[in-house]
């Protein structure tokens, strides 16, 4: 009888596969995504600046796509205070977010705005066929080139600029990505989001405050300037950072522009459900860390259980926490202790992320114009302090008894301004005492900061918990950092 009953079940499974088969789309022409020839009037797709992703495609049949997609060169902020020349595809890094259906002909326009100095193309890695429609679109400034393909794999891909040199086309923002759906279209979520790393490559260090050129040889040589996501360092933070609610499910398509770094993309504080791993169609689940290799993409997707601030990072982590690649996703709802204590991430991931950056951005602007006063220098620093020193030497200035010297009412930090600004640039190893009491501990450089930040800092400690002390300019810890000889590759 149980013999029967399986034979009846396996009967059954077969042919429910049977029916499915048949009821599935199926490729009629050349190839294994080629459904045929489009079918109705011709669709203008929906094109999104990132982080936002066209709605789902709703259609059980091939159509003709028009895809208009123009590059701008565009100046914008790469980080705080610094500006860069951008190449991009539609005004943004990463470029517009393409979304079509398996099957479709897309009739590709590309556009080169007439105030443009480049000339420039497009390589669609979604695009079979020699180049990936690099040869069919090369485009001076003011004109336009056409070319038209059929999307027949499925998947996320890359594009990027493929003229040469190729390299610093696309180090200079020229990526997006391309969504291929299958035909019967993708799961329902409650978010999805666009999120692309890229590393650039500045002739001035990080965070050197000003118009900053692309450096060729840093390129070649594969050392960063900033590594980031969307961008620019903070582009996905504050403000704007992603959202969510709790209970729901979040879809990223993350890909990697490159032009040389791998990237290790973790979100700290949840598992990946799903991970469609470079760009395909098979998934793998429960990943703490996904690979994305320079001109590659996935799909992740994971579902909120507890609110807070979920940071996004390369886990490549002096990337992170040095060169920018970090990001935040916000969800709010209730708490569930039974999942998770409950606690907000702490300044240990969101360093100056969290900080106040209007504060920081009017004591820049301030100085810029000459008119900097102590109490702008002080909220500044106090908003780098936070997201910089705070770990070790609390947010009270108390430190940690035996281990960390106190800052408040500290006779040492006061005693003398220019030793203190040599132990914030250089470090300090070895014996302290401070108000009476031994420490002795390891306090890091922080030469990889600012003149102006290591200035404002230095201005909020010395005039907070007790202290009362004269201002620190940027003219002055400048003046210690070139009186310091450091070893060669050391942060300067």
């Amino acid at each position: 009888m149980r013999a029967t009953g399986t034979a009846l079940l396996a009967a059954v499974c077969l042919l429910s596969a049977c029916l499915a088969a048949a009821a599935a789309p199926k490729p009629r022409g050349s190839g294994p995504g080629d459904f045929g020839p489009p079918q109705g009037e011709p669709i203008h797709a929906q094109l999104t600046s990132p982080p936002f992703v066209p709605p789902p495609i709703h259609r059980n049949h091939p159509a003709k796509v028009i895809v208009e997609l123009e590059v701008r060169e565009v100046q914008k902020e790469i980080s705080e205070g610094v500006t860069y020349t951008f190449w991009t595809f539609g005004g943004t890094v990463p470029g517009s977010f393409i979304r079509i259906r398996q099957g479709d002909t897309v009739e590709f326009h590309l556009k080169n705005h007439p105030d443009n100095k480049m000339p420039h193309n497009i390589d669609l890695h979604g695009v079979t066929g020699p180049g990936g429609g690099a040869a069919s679109s090369f485009t001076a400034p003011g004109h336009e080139s056409q070319f038209s393909f059929k999307a027949l794999n499925q998947g996320i891909y890359v594009y990027h600029c493929a003229t040469a040199p190729v390299g610093m086309h696309v180090g200079n923002g020229m990526y997006g990505l391309m969504l291929v759906e299958p035909p019967e279209g993708m799961k329902p979520v409650d978010h999805e989001y666009y999120v692309m790393q890229g590393d650039f490559y500045t002739v001035g260090r990080y965070r050197e405050h000003g118009h900053q050129d692309f450096d060729m040889q840093k390129a070649i040589d594969e050392t960063p300037t900033y590594v980031v996501f969307n961008g620019a360092e903070g582009a996905l933070v504050g403000d704007r950072a992603l959202k969510a609610k709790v209970g729901e499910t979040v879809r990223l398509f993350v890909g990697n522009g490159g032009p040389n770094m791998v990237s290790s993309f973790h979100v700290i504080g949840e598992i990946f459900d799903r991970v469609r791993y470079e760009g395909g169609v098979h998934e793998q689940e429960n990943v703490q860390t996904t690979l994305i290799p320079a001109g590659g993409a996935v799909i992740v997707e994971f579902h909120l259980e507890v609110p807070g601030s979920y940071v996004l990072v390369d886990h490549s982590i002096f990337r992170a926490f040095n060169k920018g690649a970090l990001a935040i996703l916000k969800a709010e709802g209730p708490e569930n202790k039974a999942i998770y204590s409950g606690k907000e991430v702490d300044s240990v991931y969101l360093g100056d992320v969290a900080a106040n950056r209007a504060a920081v951005t009017e004591a820049r602007a301030a100085q810029a114009r000459g008119t900097l006063t102590k109490e702008q220098q002080i909220k500044a620093g106090e908003a780098r302090f936070t997201g910089t020193c705070s770990v070790c030497h609390q947010g009270n200035g108390e430190g940690l008894p035996n281990v960390f010297p106190p800052l408040a009412r500290s006779d040492f930090l006061m005693a003398d301004k220019q030793r203190a600004i040599g132990i914030v640039l250089n470090g300090l190893t070895g014996m302290v005492t401070v108000n009476g009491s031994d420490f002795n501990s390891v306090m890091p450089p922080m030469s990889q900061l600012n003149d102006d930040e290591l200035a404002n800092i230095l201005t909020f400690v010395r005039n907070s918990w007790g202290n009362s002390g004269d201002a620190v300019s940027a003219e002055e810890v400048k003046q210690v950092r070139a009186s310091t000889k450091r070893p060669e590759g050391a942060a300067h």
